[in-house]
């Protein structure tokens, strides 16, 4: 008889194991769907279309980008957490996965319950910049200045919830400072006006400063990452410039929907990381200012969870609420 009752849960483990090995092996067997929950040309597509090729090969099928944009990135990676969990429609988001359930008072999906994280693609900088009407040169000037006159001073954004918004607000709690925020509907028109004097400093992604900051129109300060950018290779970060508690970077991660086979899960992992880790790929990044940053697929889960905690903290304290 214990022969027997052996030799049931010997089988009965194996109608599971099986089909698992089996679709591991299988998958993907039709085009995949990434979804980036951003309209065409911002940071989170461009990210999207430097890995889609590379990644397609790894996989053997075609990956599809569809531009899903709406409600600060909700409306795109909200379609990926409701889609059947088979590993076929996955989503790429910012930093924003984790800024907005404390931005948002009604969330349309929950982050850590609904969605499972496939790994990192990339994390990106952002930089200080002032107009060349400002007087101050540098981080310790600005936090002077703006020290001595509490609200004066004004910094553009994307809009309340961008990461432009988050780096500056971060910016403001480290160096306990009162600098007032005008977003704009989008980066560009927020760069404009600080080139024009009707706002004195922004927290631009880099890559969209540089033309302006190697033209001249614009004054870099200090990049928000914790290392250089070879891009800007002669201009410190806040943390070198005066402010050695400060990093903000914007990270890129590719997620599916809860309950997605792990199996499948991992085999997105490993094609995405080896897509990440070819030099030709990261080169053609790190010129559109990218870092490459390969993770598993837990360390991907830890940095969502923590950053979740960082930025709920932050945005209750700061009494930020979405527009």
């Amino acid at each position: 008889m214990r022969r027997i009752t052996h030799l049931r849960r010997f089988l009965l483990s194996m109608a599971f194991v099986l089909p698992t090995a089996c679709l591991a092996q299988s998958f993907p067997e039709r085009p995949v769907k990434l979804i980036v929950p951003y309209a065409p040309g911002g940071s989170a597509d461009i990210a999207a279309r430097l890995i889609t090729d590379d990644w397609a090969k790894a996989l053997g099928q075609p990956l599809v980008i569809e531009n899903k944009a709406g409600a600060g990135g909700n409306i795109g990676v909200d379609l990926v957490s409701k889609a059947k969990p088979d590993g076929y429609t996955i989503g790429l988001q910012t930093v924003s996965l984790a800024i907005n359930p404390a931005l948002y008072p009604r969330m349309p999906y929950d982050t850590l319950a609904d969605l499972d994280p496939i790994g990192m693609v990339a994390t990106s900088q952002h930089v200080l910049v002032v107009n060349n009407q400002l007087s101050a040169h540098s981080v310790k000037d600005l936090i002077r200045d703006a020290k001595a006159t509490p609200g004066t001073l004004q910094y553009g954004s994307a809009g309340t919830g961008s990461t432009f918004h988050m780096a500056a607000e971060l910016f403001k709690s480290v160096s306990q400072t009162d600098i007032t925020h005008v977003p704009y509907r989008g980066g560009g028109p927020a760069l404009l006006d600080t080139i024009g004097g009707h706002v004195q400093l922004s927290f631009p992604v880099l890559s969209a400063a540089l033309p302006q900051v190697q033209g001249g129109q614009l004054r870099p300060l200090g990049v928000t990452g914790p290392k250089r950018s070879p891009l800007m290779p002669d201009v410190p970060t806040i943390a070198e410039a005066g402010l050695p508690d400060y990093s903000f970077e914007t990270w890129f991660m590719v997620f599916a929907p809860a309950g997605t086979p792990k199996p499948v899960i991992e085999k997105l992992n490993a094609t995405l990381n080896a897509t990440l880790n070819k030099p030709e790929l990261r080169q053609r990044m790190t010129r559109e200012a990218f870092d490459p940053a390969p993770s598993t697929t837990a360390e991907a889960r830890q940095l969502l969870a923590s950053d979740m905690k960082k930025w709920d903290s932050l945005i209750k304290a700061s009494g930020i609420k979405a527009d």
